[in-house]
């Protein structure tokens, strides 16, 4: 089966597998989701993740969820820009999340990045979630 969103599809397991507790959860691997990955872990919301191979034999990426005294680390994770409608940003207009308490993960030329990192590096780019 063809999946539209892969990005979104991941977003939807992490938020899902955090109301449930788990502690990890495997999505389908592919470099955009492990850049956005590399994102989170790198600013503190996920442990970490690593590259498996799933029970077809096709490679997963298996994500270690993160709790502080038993509720989830991310608050809210949403896809900002979708398939049907894609959202780009100026590095003036890349949106704040919370007011700095938040990042946005920017697609940019050079490469997957936090919003604080695409300001630094001077570049816009397509903005593909918020995570709070």
């Amino acid at each position: 089966m063809s999946m539209n969103d892969p990005l979104g599809d991941m977003l939807t397991r992490i938020r899902n597998s955090q109301m449930r507790g788990k502690s990890t959860v495997r999505t389908p691997a592919s470099k955009l989701r492990a850049w956005v990955l590399d994102v989170l872990a790198g600013e503190g919301y996920i442990r970490g993740y690593e590259k498996v191979t799933g029970p077809t034999g096709l490679p997963e990426l298996e994500i270690s969820l993160k709790y502080f005294e038993g509720t989830p680390v991310i608050r809210e994770i949403k896809r900002v820009s979708k398939p049907g409608r894609r959202v780009y940003a100026s590095v003036k207009d890349i949106p704040s999340v919370r007011n700095g308490l938040g990042v946005s993960i920017v697609s940019t030329p050079k490469g997957v990045m936090s919003d604080a990192s695409a300001r630094t590096a001077n570049v816009g780019g397509e903005v593909l979630c918020t995570v709070f």
